[in-house]
Parts: structure tokens; sequence; C-alpha cells
């Protein structure tokens, strides 16, 4: 089992944009965290402290897609005509079990949507996006794949490059990272690219160069948010890994401090004292 960094957030193993690895006093090592920005505020954590990628949470179906579905379906068969009302029900429901957790209900709801609708990019999306969940690395990639020619939209390709990274294919995902970066998408999407690609280099033994990678993200800040956490997490985990254990602990102890329940920063951290 390989261990590496939540790209979009964390929960059990193998799925790769979780987080991989163990699911396991504060000491002088974080006595900086407040530095010269003053303390950092408090971040609320849902109870389960799952995050998602832009593309993955809190997946609504908004009117836009409900029309897409109205405009796109095709009558295959008889036995698939399905009414756009039906088809919206259909996503809605899959949507909801993709919310809970609920893979392979969604995987069922989703069936016939995308039998009607196949041309439809958000079907192809949450399509994608299941298969991910499920693990199935090889047509997760290749549904998401689809799901950027038909939509243009590049918020899937951290997804596509850890299906990747889970095939065992690093070439593959430093040329989608690369992608990435070129592409001018917004710092969301972008973090989850580094952390793919840092987590593919550790995977490497490139420790310097993952370190590298996610060092410039380490400074001290006012109000982080989640995508500061997980990069912390990630650059303190690789300090830990490399036997910079004071760095490693000054980092577990900013995100144990900002948010306890992201991952397991206060047992990592407690681990290092």
């Amino acid at each position: 089992m390989r261990r590496g960094y939540p790209a979009c957030m964390p929960a059990r193993t193998p799925e790769p944009y979780r987080a991989r690895g163990s699911g396991a006093a504060h000491d002088g090592g974080g006595s900086s965290r407040q530095g010269r920005s003053g303390p950092a505020r408090r971040i609320d954590l849902p109870p389960d402290s799952r995050f998602r990628s832009r593309g993955e949470r809190n997946f609504e179906l908004p009117k836009v897609v409900a029309d897409e579905l109205g405009r796109k379906a095709a009558v295959i068969s008889t036995r698939a005509r399905r009414s756009p009302v039906t088809l919206e029900r259909r996503m809605a429901s899959a949507a909801m079990a993709y919310e809970r957790d609920r893979y392979h209900d969604a995987l069922s709801a989703l069936k016939p949507v995308l039998e009607a609708a196949p041309q439809s990019g958000s079907v192809r999306e949450l399509h994608g996006l299941v298969l991910y969940r499920l693990g199935r690395w090889r047509a997760a990639a290749k549904e998401l794949r689809v799901f950027y020619s038909l939509s243009g939209s590049y918020d899937q390709h951290p997804v596509i490059a850890d299906c990747e990274r889970a095939l065992g294919h690093p070439d593959k995902v430093r040329s989608i990272w690369d992608e990435i970066r070129r592409a001018g998408v917004d710092r969301e999407v972008l973090v989850e690219g580094r952390l793919v690609m840092a987590g593919t280099l550790a995977d490497a033994g490139c420790f310097a160069e993952a370190i590298e990678l996610l060092r410039p993200e380490a400074r001290l800040r006012r109000n982080p948010d989640i995508s500061h956490l997980r990069q912390w997490y990630a650059l303190a985990d690789l300090y830990e890994r490399t036997g910079d254990l004071s760095r490693a602990r000054e980092l577990f102890a900013r995100v144990a401090e900002v948010a306890p329940d992201l991952l397991d920063a206060p047992q990592r951290l407690a681990a290092l004292s």
C-alpha cells in the first residue's frame, strides 16, 4: 500500500484522493505558529472531516444540469426511454448517494441517465467521480477525460492525475501537472494538482523535489483555508519521512491548532513529541 497525500479529501485507503496512510503535548516546535500574522482562526469542520474538490464538493443538481439533461437525452430504445423529469430525479438521486458515500447506489442510479444522455458533461463528470471512489482508476480516468472533451473544464484533471498515479504512471501524472500549470486554472485545482504531483514524486523516493514543490506554500497565514492545511499536512509528512522532525512538528501543530479534526494531525504531532 503506497503512502500519499490528501489531494482533495481525507478518508480511507487506497482511494488516492483520500489520505493514503495510517488513519493514527504540544511541544515547542509549534511555538512560532502565531508569528507576525497573529493567531490563526479555527476552522470548524463537519463531523466526518471530509473534504471534496470543487468538482466534488456539494454536488448539486442546478437548473443548468437539468436543462442539459433535457436537451441531450436521447431515446435509444423503448426500454431506455426516460422523460427529462425522470432523468433529473435519477441524477439527483445519484448525486445524493455520492454525497453520502453510497457509491454503488450512485452507480445504479446513473446507469439509465448515462444511457439516455451520453453527451452530458455533468453526467460523465459524476460518473467518473463515482468510478474513482470505487477504485476503478482506469475507467474513472477515461470517463473524466470524456468530461473534459465535452466541457473544456480542467476541474477534474487532478483526479485524472491521481488515477494515473494509482495505475503506476508517473510520467502521465507529470504531463497532466504540466497541463494544469499551463492552463491558468483556479487556485483550488492548482493546489490539488500540486498535491498529486508531490505524492507521485514521494512514491518514487524523490523527497527533495516533492518538498521543493510544496515548500512555497508553507508560510504562515492569518486565515488559512482547507487548501493551505492540506498542503501543510503533506509537507509535514514529507519532513517526517526525511527526518526533519522539528519542521514536521511545526506544520502538524499548525494544522492541529486550526483544524484538529482534519486528518490525524493531532495524533501525528503527539507521536513526534
